[in-house]
């Protein structure tokens, strides 16, 4: 008598709230191990954020992605990423921007329109990757991956794309906050001076707090206002972009293209709002709470950075981000030197 062999039919799929859950959950899972690989020493300057995006595109590389938690991890990635740039406005303090900065502000302009435009001139000289060069343009003007983040979906840039040029922000954001610190006692400038100038060209708030604090509690003050026009600029930028994209999908109708507008930005706009005239003035809150906030908006910024990095290729890497790093690394050392020399 032969044996029949049953059929073990089609695997069970996991249900969609099972992938949706799971997703998130892992884009978590390699932040955490971004925040305790950031605790090592040597890799504390680099950051969480920069440790998680390199450990996902390590796990890409050796793992394949995640193909079953997609939709989670999808999820990460576009609204998590929503969430965590709104959640950026409470570090916008518009009053002190306005009524101790407005000098800064005209410096902070010029400075973004000179990092545009001499990444973008510098990416056609090297015959880089004009998507990422631009991105990097814009984080080294402004704010680093914050405004990289923000402007990725105005621009339509990949998300590949995008997980590569906050990646290189990061990076060299913090190899430039340290070589600052090591200028600093050899510099001709007062304490003052030096806040200003690191305050305008250095790329993340938190690369500018790095290479502020040594200088003592004046300049990092004045350092980390200059920095915060650069961040109140993000959103008059994020509307001419919007405006140049409209233009030109007018202009080539043929494509069906249309210009979403970025509704997480009114959110951002309110939530500075709220941080500057309500939470505190009027509503008191502990600074043990705000200090809750501002570690969830980085948990939830990693997270979505995960799931960036997740898209990313070791070969996307090689063939694409080596001349837009070229382009933003002189483009930051230009800046450097020349705005050293106005201060």
């Amino acid at each position: 008598m032969q044996n029949v062999q049953s059929n073990p039919g089609p695997q069970k799929q996991p249900s969609p709230l099972i992938k949706w859950l799971g997703g998130i959950a892992f884009t978590f899972l390699i932040a955490l191990l971004g925040y305790l690989l950031a605790m090592v020493p040597g890799f504390s300057r680099v950051g969480q954020m920069a440790c998680a995006i390199v450990l996902a595109v390590l796990y890409r590389q050796f793992f394949g992605y995640p193909e079953v938690i997609r939709p989670g991890i999808a999820f990460s990635q576009k609204r998590l990423l929503r969430a965590a740039i709104i959640l950026y406005g409470l570090k916008l303090n518009i009053d002190t921007v306005l009524s101790d900065g407005l000098g800064l502000l005209a410096r902070d302009a010029i400075v973004i329109v000179f990092a545009i435009f001499v990444t973008i001139w510098l990416a056609k000289l090297f015959k880089a990757d004009r998507s990422i060069s631009l991105l990097l343009g814009i984080g080294t003007g402004v704010c680093g991956a914050a405004a990289i983040a923000s402007v990725s979906p105005i621009l339509k840039s990949k998300e590949k794309d995008t997980a590569i040029g906050v990646g290189i922000i990061a990076l060299m954001g913090t190899v430039f906050a340290i070589v600052y610190t090591i200028l600093r006692p050899i510099l001709p400038l007062d304490s003052m001076d030096y806040g200003v100038w690191a305050g305008s060209t250095l790329h993340e708030v938190a690369h500018v707090a790095l290479a502020g604090a040594p200088a003592g509690d004046s300049a990092l003050a004045i350092a980390l206002l200059a920095k915060l026009g650069r961040v109140f600029l993000l959103v008059p930028l994020c509307f001419i972009l919007i405006a140049i994209m409209k233009r030109k999908s007018n202009s080539n109708e043929a494509d069906g293209s249309k210009i979403e507008f970025p509704w997480f930005l009114v959110g951002f706009i309110i939530v500075s709002i709220l941080g500057t005239y309500v939470i505190g003035p009027v509503i008191p809150v502990s600074s043990n709470v705000l200090d809750f906030v501002d570690s969830l908006t980085t948990w939830v910024l990693t997270a979505a950075m995960t799931g960036l990095g997740l898209n990313v290729s070791l070969s996307d890497l090689r063939s694409r981000a080596l001349r837009p790093l070229a382009a933003m690394t002189v483009t930051s050392i230009l800046l450097s030197v020349v705005f050293y020399f106005t201060v």
